[in-house]
């Protein structure tokens, strides 16, 4: 509306007197936010024709050559701008240094830029051009603390909208600076807000052992503080798949935090030498970069259990959480006290998440090791119970309805052995609601949240049996809380709740949480199938279509006959129009 404004402003101001060179650079600044270049440029030059010694009009014209990829260009009428003003304003500097960026002529932008800041030191864009010069060059320290102050100026900031804003011709040219601008820290999305209780991600803890394949150790001690810190309800609490995207890679700390949204993260080490074991752990303050807390374990490897509850209880009052006495029990459980069978635990564990049949089949191996040498560890029945539903699901063992029944059996007698495990509530309840038993699944899977409120994957079940019950309206909010827990989740968690919207007659928001899946997994069966799903049923016939396509791009053997064993028939009918 402004820009409407301006340039019919500068129209009829042009119709009274064409040689008003102000009026041209205006509608110069007009066209160029319009994305009409050309005519951008075909006005500032007129601007500068009529008056050859203006400060202005050269300043404008700098600006607009520049946004057309004319960038050497841009510097001469940038300097010749400066030139002709005794006090130039702030964007001659803006628009001369930008373009020594855009040049690759890093060190006279970062110059030019810091002249800037000495006009106006909260001036966002000369932080952020800053931060990407200091990147292109290396120097990663000082491209850091740029970027920390475009977040001091604007703590909403992402580079996602940031590039929307910037009216540069040469998609290119965006791309370069916005890839400096991500290389020096500045988060791609908006900083999530924090929850209004203290909230912690638990990395995965760097193994530091000689022998690489001890790296399920390192894992499993991670996934077990962060399944400790779940049970307390005075915390928010960041699931294992969200945490271990960053495993690996050198990501500051900030920025796990604005990610997630979270104010505390936890990292650490885990080296094994034989029966011995160093840990080390650190909690630091993601808002202020501050270490809180910070231990060094060395150990005999069979004082693992203590090293654990230790960590979890000194990361509480580090927090300056309190806990009732059942929550600190809940907290301190181990479930075993034989070593091997929780060492035979964490490996099953670990190859479970690894998604392939070859990985699944030894983690039950595993996991009915752990069991030998431990017939009343709990945890071990509850992952050998979520093997079976894999089975289910992979269509990998005799007979569905058996895979069903054992994965009852198991999750059953994990309760038994012991009636916190959250988790084993969670796999009953769902199992449960495959088996058609849709009221003792809500039940089941309504415990598993109250036991584990932090749980991102008993919210997800819970939402599911939900759903089975014909319940979406009530499914949505729960899915969104886990995804909330698990901000980069797999892919499943956005087309199931895409579908929840899709079951209410909601098709935009629908369509927007499958594309999401799709995005994050344009090679996931499932994701198509439910993209192709939600299509059909908002009547968007060509896309389902391509969708479909897509389904036997991935699956040539694909039929709706042995799909419709597992389907809802609603889904099925979908897929065949």
């Amino acid at each position: 509306e402004s820009a409407k404004m301006a340039f019919e402003s500068a129209q009829k101001a042009l119709e009274m007197d064409d040689t008003l060179d102000y009026a041209h650079t205006l509608l110069s600044a007009v066209y160029l936010v319009k994305r009409q270049h050309e005519k951008a440029v075909a006005e500032a030059e007129r601007a500068v024709a009529l008056n050859p010694n203006g400060a202005l009009v050269y300043n404008t014209l700098a600006g607009v050559v520049g946004c057309s990829g004319r960038w050497e260009e841009s510097i001469i009428y940038g300097k010749k701008s400066i030139r002709h003003a005794p006090f130039p304003p702030l964007t001659s500097f803006h628009w001369l240094g930008r373009a020594y960026f855009m040049t690759g002529q890093y060190n006279e932008a970062i110059l030019t830029f810091k002249k800037a800041l000495d006009r106006n030191p909260n001036y966002l864009p000369a932080h952020a051009f800053l931060a990407a010069s200091y990147s292109s060059l290396g120097r990663e320290a000082k491209a850091n603390a740029a970027a920390e102050q475009v977040l001091r100026i604007n703590p909403k900031f992402s580079l996602e909208s940031y590039a929307k804003t910037l009216p540069y011709k040469n998609k290119a040219d965006i791309e370069r600076y916005v890839a400096a601008l991500r290389k020096a820290g500045l988060p791609d999305k908006p900083a999530m807000p924090l929850p209004d209780k203290p909230s912690i991600a638990v990395l995965a803890f760097d193994n530091m052992s000689a022998d690489p394949k001890q790296e399920y150790l390192a894992d499993g001690i991670s996934e077990n503080l962060i399944s400790a810190l779940s049970k307390i309800s005075k915390l928010f609490v960041i699931a294992r798949n969200s945490t271990f995207t960053y495993k690996g890679k050198p990501v500051r700390v900030q920025q796990i935090g604005r990610e997630l949204g979270v104010r505390y993260v936890l990292e650490g080490s885990v080296q094994r030498a034989g029966d011995r074991l160093r840990i080390t752990a650190q909690l630091i303050d993601a808002t202020t970069g501050n270490h809180l807390w910070s231990e060094r374990y060395d150990r005999d490897l069979k004082d693992i259990f203590a090293v654990q509850d230790d960590i979890t209880k000194n990361i509480i009052m580090a927090m300056q959480v309190k806990l009732t006495e059942g929550e600190q029990a809940r907290a301190a459980a181990k479930g075993t006290d034989n070593l091997d069978a929780y060492l035979k635990y964490l490996q099953a564990n670990e190859y479970s998440h690894r998604g392939n049949m070859e990985s699944y089949a030894l983690a039950k191996q595993l996991a009915e090791e752990a069991i030998a040498l431990d017939p009343e560890y709990a945890m071990a029945y509850g992952v050998l119970a979520k093997l079976h539903i894999a089975d289910f699901w992979l269509d990998t063992s005799k007979s569905q309805e058996q895979s069903l029944a054992e994965a009852t059996e198991l999750a059953q007698k994990a309760i038994a052995l012991d009636d916190t495990y959250a988790e084993a509530y969670g796999i009953l309840g769902y199992v449960l609601s495959l088996r058609r038993q849709p009221d003792e699944a809500l039940a089941q899977a309504e415990k598993a949240v109250a036991l584990n409120p932090n749980s991102s994957e008993l919210h997800y079940r819970l939402a599911k049996v939900l759903v089975f019950n014909g319940k979406n309206e009530e499914a949505i909010p729960e899915y969104k809380i886990a995804i909330r827990l698990n901000p980069i989740p797999p892919s499943n968690y956005f087309w199931s709740l895409g579908l929840a919207y899709a079951e209410t007659g909601q098709y935009d928001e629908a369509i927007t949480w499958c594309e999401k899946a799709v995005r994050q997994a344009p090679d996931n069966l499932w994701s198509r199938i439910m993209m192709t799903t939600v299509y059909s049923w908002s009547g968007r016939d060509e896309e389902a279509r391509a969708e479909a396509a897509e389904v036997l791009r991935i699956n040539p053997k694909f039929s709706l006959e042995r799909f419709a064993k597992r389907a809802d028939p609603e889904l099925v009918s979908a897929l065949r129009k």
